[in-house]
């Protein structure tokens, strides 16, 4: 045969692979040979996640090369997440949920004799987030694939994720999360894509061949951001979106001359700083090294994405950028990515020659900012002499930035001086700093809150000068969560019941549950209801008891509080109710007792003492309550360790009472609220966050209210006096004594007197002991309507039937139709 007789191929001509249970065992079968070289002496269930995961992630394949070769022909508008988070958990099986093979994979695994729940248990948590922030982001790009819209997420390759918290003797201890330490088969390396980072050296002054004057920045230390993909699937729509992850490398592997004088430690340094960038998540920047690295990671991720955005339109429009604010937007997931304004104002300015005002004009219609926080000391600021070490042709820019912006500003208001200090980029002190929300305000087109009351709060207060200013520019964006992860495939007994009776168009369009809400009246559905929720807290006992070697009697109430260790999340303010019940049993006040189990569990960050103290108290009283005779199956504390996505897909459908109880006016949003919500539980809170909305929504009788509100936390500056409080209220006085006391640190005295001084502090934020009898009058309610169970199933059923607007498809479609305005991707 010669070369003019053999038949031309191309390599993507492949025949399409098929999603029968059949070819599911011809994929796994074939992956384990051929793939991973196993033969059938290999019985670890390690290798047998992997075969099962290559095959499925082989159907994925296809569909995201029909996805890209779509949204490269098309000339449409795109938009680009960039986050410094991404809190995936598993990508298994979201991804049997969305490509829709769940029954055909259960058949396929039976066949072989294997269990889909032995083999999900191997893969590692993608934990690339320390909470809301990164799971929300997950959750976005998630619904941004099932509504076909074409987003590119943008995040870091930690090396090392969320560390792994352990407790021991009580306290967190953390151990590093190596979630890369075997074979992450869900990324693909697009090496070609490499992109080069600058750091350090100095800006210098050119003219041109024109004669005009132009910056370059010049004697940097430089380091590469080598990406890797990961495809996020739509729901059944064949879309697979992409998150493109940028690991940190070096642009050389060594110094040769260095090795060559025999100083192997100094030839090797600047590939081991390089990698350090993307080595772990959130370095504790309490030190000037942390912020630093901090800072570092910051620009990565933002210069490698917008390069790489760049990119891609360079090689499709040249350098022509008339229309490109037309066609781009970038969405910055809270502070962390917004020196993405002035990188993007470099790139124009030096990298492709336009003007300020041209490369303004681009900026600021093509950046948009959302803000997380309501906590002024959450804000991001970087000190001038750092920014400018690091990044001195960006802080030229911002300083432009600042000074073209004052300017508008005392357009605006005359020889207001002072309205000009408190808005300025620069904020100035004994060392001056960069204010980087206030850039972000200042290079976006669109800035939005989480929650209502979160949005409303921003332009009355933190941001209310810039609202002033720009009020066109401000607008709120609920958060939601995608009850494809956090109902359809991590409560499916209750998720099947649903479509039994009202079919499966809730799984993509959440608003549908309202159907539900007539079948709280049936009394069989009720049972059916109820029968549900016990089979997900057996699920929950077995992993409490192998976890924490504690038993939950499963007819007690589950009272749920999971996230982010932090004092203003107000896991004291539980505990200190949970001290109150015990106190109440061993004084004999036992009579008509609604036994209750009591789940804890989150991380703290490393450097935070306080967070870590209230730790060590929820342990201590859980080793005195669970070991009490007296308390028995009463009463049950325990603290969950290690809190993460895999954990929470077994919680959330477990809980029948989910405890949101910030101090009001504190927390922006709230995710796990609507998550409990969706799974029938019932929330007791304050008017914080989407605890307000998800009240409107279920009404305020489905709802346990206490607290102080927003406006009256706002009212007790001043004038808060707890010891008064404390002094007034019996059950707090005993509470108060029996930490005082020592009662749960007989052999630790004064381990605990930090947080009693807190409770007790005039100066206390938090609020503790203002909202305490508040609270535990709430919880008297709660207690005794879950012994009504036919009630507490209808409040469950209701709870689920409105949670419909906490969809981030819903959330998504606001995002779309107000901000990124794109159009679906057409297959």
């Amino acid at each position: 045969m010669t070369k003019k007789t053999v038949k031309k191929y191309k390599l993507t001509d492949v025949p399409r692979v098929g999603k029968t249970a059949g070819d599911l065992v011809q994929g796994m079968q074939r992956h384990f040979l051929r793939s991973l070289g196993l033969s059938h002496d290999s019985s670890a269930d390690h290798y047998k996640y992997q075969a099962l995961a290559l095959t499925i992630r082989d159907r994925l394949m296809e569909c995201w090369k029909d996805t890209k070769e779509s949204t490269h022909a098309d000339d449409n508008r795109r938009a680009y997440y960039l986050s410094l988070e991404f809190l995936m958990g598993r990508s298994l099986s979201n991804a049997i949920l969305n490509l829709g093979l769940d029954h055909e994979t259960e058949q396929a695994l039976y066949a072989l004799g294997l269990d889909l729940e032995a083999l999900q248990s191997e893969e590692m948590d993608a934990g690339l987030g320390n909470g809301g922030l990164g799971r929300l982001a997950a959750c976005f790009v998630d619904s941004c694939a099932t509504l076909k819209l074409p987003v590119t997420g943008y995040g870091i390759r930690y090396e090392y994720g969320m560390f792994r918290q352990v407790i021991k003797d009580g306290q967190q201890v953390e151990e590093p999360d190596h979630w890369l330490r075997g074979a992450n088969i869900w990324e693909v390396e697009r090496s070609e894509y490499t992109q080069k980072i600058h750091f350090g050296g100095h800006t210098e002054t050119y003219f041109n061949e024109h004669g005009v004057s132009r910056c370059r920045w010049v004697n940097t230390q430089d380091v590469l951001a080598v990406p890797f993909d990961t495809p996020i699937p739509g729901y059944k729509n064949g879309v697979v979106n992409t998150l493109r992850l940028w690991k940190s490398s070096a642009t050389d592997e060594f110094d040769l001359g260095e090795f060559n004088a025999g100083s192997y430690p100094e030839s090797v340094a600047a590939k081991n700083d390089a990698e350090h960038i993307s080595m772990v998540l959130y370095p504790n920047d309490s030190s000037e090294n942390g912020k630093e690295l901090r800072l570092r990671q910051q620009y990565f991720l933002a210069s490698a994405s917008i390069q790489d955005v760049m990119r891609q339109w360079v090689e499709k429009y040249g350098q022509d950028f008339t229309h490109f604010a037309a066609r781009n937007c970038f969405q910055l997931n809270d502070t962390h990515p917004t020196v993405s304004v002035a990188e993007l104002m470099r790139l124009l300015m030096d990298e492709y020659r336009l003007s300020w005002d041209e490369a303004w004009a681009i900026t600021s219609k093509t950046m948009a900012y959302t803000n997380h926080t309501l906590l002024p000391e959450a804000l991001e600021r970087w000190s001038v002499g750092l920014f400018s070490k690091l990044l001195p042709r960006l802080m030229d820019i911002i300083f432009e930035i600042n000074a073209r912006f004052l300017s508008d500003v005392a357009k605006k208001w005359p020889g207001d001086t002072e309205r000009q200090r408190r808005m300025s980029i620069i904020e100035e002190g004994d060392v001056k700093q960069v204010r980087m929300a206030y850039l972000a305000i200042v290079g976006s087109f669109s800035v939005n809150g989480v929650a209502q009351l979160h949005s409303d709060l921003l332009v009355e207060g933190l941001f209310a000068d810039f609202y002033a200013l720009w009020p066109e520019k401000f607008n709120n964006k609920t958060n939601g969560v995608t009850q494809r992860r956090w109902m359809a495939m991590c409560n499916k007994s209750m998720s099947a019941l649903i479509t039994e009776k009202i079919g499966d168009g809730w799984v993509t369009d959440l608003q549908q549950l309202r159907g539900l809400a007539p079948f709280a009246e049936d009394a069989a559905f009720r049972k059916s209801w109820a029968a549900c929720k016990l089979e997900n807290k057996r699920r929950l006992i077995a992993l409490v008891e192998k976890e924490c070697q504690v038993t939950f009697p499963e007819d007690s109430m589950f009272d749920i509080q999971v996230k982010r260790i932090h004092e203003y999340k107000r896991q004291l303010l539980n505990v200190l109710h949970v001290i109150h019940l015990y106190d109440r049993i061993k004084r004999g006040h036992a009579h008509n007792w609604t036994p209750r189990a009591v789940l804890i569990g989150g991380k703290a960050a490393p450097g935070y003492y306080m967070a870590k103290r209230i730790i060590k108290l929820i342990n201590n009283v859980a080793e005195v309550i669970n070991n009490d005779p007296d308390v028995g199956d009463k009463l049950k504390l325990v603290f969950f360790p290690n809190y993460r996505v895999s954990a929470m897909e077994v919680i959330a459908p477990a809980a029948d009472l989910s405890e949101q109880i910030s101090t009001a006016g504190k927390e922006a949003s709230g995710t796990g609220n609507m998550k409990f919500m969706m799974n029938g539980a019932l929330t007791i809170g304050t008017l914080d966050g989407a605890n307000i909305e998800i009240r409107e929504e279920v009404g305020d009788e489905n709802f346990f209210l206490f607290g102080l509100t927003a406006a009256e936390v706002e009212q007790t500056h001043g004038h808060y006096n707890p010891n008064a409080i404390i002094d007034r209220d019996e059950d707090l006085r005993r509470v108060m004594h029996l930490i005082e006391s020592g009662h749960f640190s007989q052999f630790e005295p004064g381990s605990f007197s930090c947080i009693s001084n807190a409770v007790r502090s005039a100066h206390d934020p938090w609020l503790v002991a203002a909202d305490f009898r508040s609270y535990v009058d709430a919880q008297e309610q709660v207690a005794e309507s879950f012994q009504d169970q036919e009630k507490w199933q209808r409040m469950s059923i209701l709870n689920t039937a409105y949670s419909g607007k906490f969809s981030t498809d819903r959330t998504m479609h606001e995002y779309n139709d107000n901000i990124w305005k794109l159009k679906p991707v057409s297959l």
